[in-house]
């Protein structure tokens, strides 16, 4: 199945809202603060974000918040179980699409973080077609807006003819629990689910748990920022009644920061790319056994913006790709070719433009060391 990420928030639309403006404003929710508008909010405890998020559907939906958690209220959308469910109502603690929990130490780079727990408390409804979703976001920046490149869903209840993106790879033992672990690709970002053999209604778990997991499957590598913890509710068709009783969440740092590019200086007898191109590129790895993940991130250090790229280089003998997010990479013998994808093409100077990708490699890990950016050397980093 393929399905969209649940989560396309309009900050210019919640602007443009006066009625969102004012669920939106500074300080905690009262008990039973009904939200209906599209992509209305508020804060409860004065610590998490509760958010309506209808974003597959125009049909109503409502929510009403108390000083705990919220329920569906109404929810008339109908998705089709074969496509994307109709919204993702959830509260939240961390960066959601430029929204911010009050507080937050989020985004925290995952070698930093000591200890991540968190509660949740269920109720579920019959007849109805949805997923009670728990959602872990990471990316390789500390990003506080837009698409996150690794969602980690943990599906506590599932209801209906609906699957996670992707396919199964296999089970999974982690907190304790077995879990039908799937993997995939929506388009945007990629998607490791867990799946409960059985509805779990009441749970307090690590949330490090399941980043190390993910971590261990070669998805992210230590350099990458946690930065939201979500949880709430998929639905497809109905939902009225779904509530989340309770919701805690708590990130904890304390750990040994890494570095998140190559190192300045690289080993003696490495190439280096000619000085002074328009562009740097830092290139991070993660191997293990035979396999390995990547992380590209483009910086524009001219004085023009750059509007459209391709990035070519040639990795080492023996590497292939075979997974990629965020660009269009291509890979013939040794060269790869990347290019930009329709959200990510413009590049303002002194700005940024990342992708990554998994792959596979024989013999003794290396990166590649030279790049050419539109047919101009750039600065490796």
């Amino acid at each position: 199945m393929r399905r969209s990420v649940p989560v396309f928030a309009a900050v210019a639309g919640l602007l443009a809202s006066a009625a969102i403006a004012v669920l939106t404003a500074a300080g905690p929710a009262q008990a039973d603060v009904q939200i209906c508008e599209q992509y209305g909010s508020t804060t409860i405890q004065g610590r998490y974000v509760v958010q309506n998020n209808r974003w597959g559907t125009t049909a109503q939906q409502c929510i009403n918040v108390t000083d705990t958690g919220f329920s569906i209220t109404r929810q008339d959308g109908q998705g089709s179980t074969s496509g994307a469910p109709v919204s993702y109502p959830s509260v939240f603690l961390g960066c959601h699409y430029t929204n911010c929990s009050p507080g937050t130490n989020l985004p925290m780079q995952v070698s930093q973080i000591s200890s991540a727990s968190s509660s949740i408390n269920y109720s579920f409804v019959g007849g109805a077609t949805y997923n009670a979703s728990y959602d872990i976001w990471l990316d390789p920046t500390p990003k506080r807006d837009g698409v996150n490149q690794m969602e980690i869903m943990i599906w506590f209840n599932r209801q209906g003819s609906i699957q996670p993106i992707g396919s199964s790879v296999g089970t999974a033992t982690v907190g304790g629990r077995s879990w039908d672990v799937w993997r995939g690709s929506n388009g945007s970002n990629n998607v490791i689910s867990y799946l409960a053999s059985s509805p779990i209604t009441s749970w307090n778990f690590s949330v490090l748990d399941f980043i190390n997991d993910t971590r261990n499957r070669g998805a992210i590598t230590n350099s990458w920022y946690l930065t939201s913890i979500q949880a709430g509710f998929e639905p497809w068709i109905g939902g009225t009644g779904l509530a989340v009783n309770s919701f805690s969440a708590s990130v904890n740092g304390g750990g040994n920061p890494q570095p998140t590019s190559q190192p300045t200086n690289p080993p003696t007898g490495q190439p280096t790319n000619p000085p002074g191109g328009p562009c740097r590129v830092a290139y991070s790895a993660n191997s293990w056994n035979n396999g390995f993940t990547a992380s590209v991130t483009i910086t524009n250090s001219g004085s023009s913006p750059i509007n459209g790229w391709t990035l070519n280089y040639n990795l080492p003998s023996g590497q292939q790709v075979t997974n990629t997010w965020n660009a269009t990479v291509t890979q013939s013998g040794s060269a790869v070719t990347a290019r930009n994808i329709s959200w990510n093409g413009s590049i303002p100077p002194g700005g940024t433009a990342s992708f990554g990708y998994q792959g596979t490699f024989s013999g003794t890990y290396s990166s590649p060391s030279s790049f050419t950016l539109n047919g101009a050397n750039c600065t490796r980093v």
